[in-house]
């Protein structure tokens, strides 16, 4: 199984990678960053590219790939929701766009959010922005499209993209996870889900976190 990642510079992307590191089903590990993610390894390589809105000067390293795990993204917070869009929804259906072109075979996983808007007419901002990616990534003519709706997750032992609010979250975790199983996720769920619907598919394109931790415990 050939796998690219994206965000791996980020805490679920990080997190993802590791699962895909660890799992002897993953062959082919292909990171697409922004910046240098200090991962390297016999089936781990790393391609900077500073625009993914436009990927056609990297097309051809991008054909053969079985899955694309879309981990980039940012926070909405500060945000306006013309701001907010254009790196979520305009730069994510730029980049799976041509993706798709590529590799029409393809197994596209796509992580949105937990209380994402599929009506794209709710009030929360980011939900509706997530809504309409999601609505139109299921559009474009990939094999599958999954869109993974993780709420608070703990990241994978020696992650180095952790930040502040997730450490607390980390320590909390043993407590938290009795309190609601179908809330808290590990990363290594989150990871194992999306090797697993590449491997076998899914009945849902929308996978909340009760999908997830089923999916992330099966093996």
């Amino acid at each position: 199984m050939k796998i690219i990642i994206t965000g791996a510079t980020g805490m679920v992307g990080e997190g993802v990678l590791q699962e895909c590191i660890a799992n002897p089903m993953v062959t082919n590990i292909l990171l697409v960053n922004r910046k240098p993610s200090g991962y390297s390894g016999p089936k781990v390589e790393e391609l900077l590219h500073s625009d993914f809105n436009d990927i056609s000067q990297i097309a051809e390293k991008l054909r053969g790939y079985d899955a694309c795990c879309f981990c980039a993204g940012v926070s909405s917070v500060g945000l306006s929701e013309e701001q907010y869009a254009k790196f979520t929804y305009t730069l994510t259906l730029n980049f799976a766009s041509s993706l798709a072109s590529i590799n029409p075979q393809m197994t596209f996983c796509y992580v949105s959010g937990g209380g994402t808007d599929s009506t794209e007419e709710g009030r929360t901002m980011w939900a509706r922005v997530k809504g309409m990616t999601e609505n139109d990534l299921m559009k474009l003519p990939f094999k599958a499209v999954y869109n993974f709706r993780p709420a608070f997750m703990k990241p994978t032992k020696g992650a180095k993209n952790v930040k502040g609010f997730y450490k607390i979250i980390n320590s909390l975790y043993p407590f938290l996870r009795l309190f609601s199983k179908s809330f808290f996720l590990t990363l290594e769920e989150v990871g194992k889900a999306m090797i697993w619907v590449t491997k076998s598919g899914y009945g849902k394109n929308i996978l909340e976190t009760r999908d997830i931790l089923l999916l992330g415990s099966r093996k």
